[in-house]
């Protein structure tokens, strides 16, 4: 995509499901070809076009911002995994270590598993889980390693931007949290139609269904993956240090919500309030954040 705006093509992002349903107004058969494909998108664009939005591309600061932070939170998820299965495999032969340690990726965790003797299991079959163990550890040990090398260099990239003060003047928000903020929002003028859109990428906004006198609301579950935890996590850290998200999240529980949709309803709102902060280049402020909000309490 990038490649195709720089090179000056308009260029249409169509989500897959867009796509699928289109393909079915022209066929019924089932038939899918890349030939076909292709012909049904260029269709799709020039019949409805007023419908879909050009696709936004981002200077090269956030760019460069969202690879290391795509890496690093990569990194992480595969650092848990590896978590996931050596628990298991202590277990078998083991299991006072889950017991004993708590965390079990962390370095001197993983250094006590190196050297520590194993019981319990006959020699051979203790052996075996040995080598099965050892190799996780050192997984693990590298993991670790650079997780907090690219820890690093997400501060560093994150530290270049010039919006970088304001969205660390953001409750809860941090260089580790602000840089996919950062990077998977962009900072392409006009990429989301309305601020409701950029909740919607976000995915903390709700989807509500309405037909005749029956209404509901549910959570929005697709979403961007990489950038779902930094709001969610944002809205759990902000209840500390901001007195105005508490008192939010307060009235949502108040209202009958449970922790988790309190949560996101606090994280839709933090991200509702970043965009304003962004387009006037204004730090945070407490007061004008909530102002409103609390005219309604009272």
């Amino acid at each position: 995509m990038q490649a195709l705006v720089g090179a000056g093509y308009t260029a249409f992002a169509v989500n897959p499901l867009q796509a699928a349903r289109y393909r079915e107004r022209l066929g019924v058969s089932g038939a899918k070809s890349d030939a076909a494909d292709a012909h049904m998108l260029a269709d799709m664009v020039r019949t409805d076009a007023h419908q879909l939005r050009p696709f936004a591309g981002d200077s090269a600061q956030p760019e460069a911002v969202k690879v290391v932070t795509r890496t690093h939170k990569t990194l992480i998820w595969e650092r848990t995994r590896a978590t996931q299965r050596l628990r298991p495999a202590l277990r078998e032969y083991f299991p006072a270590a889950l017991a004993a340690f708590e965390d079990l990726d962390a370095a001197d965790t993983l250094e006590l598993l190196l050297r520590a003797e194993q019981l319990g299991q006959p020699a051979v079959v203790t052996a075996a889980h040995a080598v099965s163990v050892r190799a996780l550890v050192a997984v693990l040990a590298t993991l670790n390693e650079q997780v907090k090398t690219l820890q690093g260099q997400v501060g560093a990239h994150f530290g270049q931007q010039p919006d970088a003060e304001i969205i660390l003047s953001q409750p809860g928000l941090g260089a580790v949290l602000g840089a996919p903020v950062l990077a998977e929002f962009g900072d392409a003028k006009g990429r989301y139609a309305s601020a409701k859109a950029g909740k919607d990428y976000a995915g903390t906004s709700p989807i509500t269904r309405a037909s005749g006198t029956k209404k509901t609301v549910a959570a929005r579950f697709v979403h961007n993956d990489r950038l779902i935890d930094a709001p969610m996590t944002q809205a759990f850290t902000s209840l500390r240090v901001s007195p105005g998200a508490r008192a939010y999240y307060d009235r949502q529980r108040a209202r009958g919500a449970h922790y988790n949709p309190a949560l996101r309803q606090l994280a839709n709102r933090l991200v509702g309030i970043l965009p304003g902060c962004l387009k006037t280049s204004t730090p945070y402020d407490e007061t004008t954040a909530w102002s409103h909000h609390l005219n309604e309490a009272a």
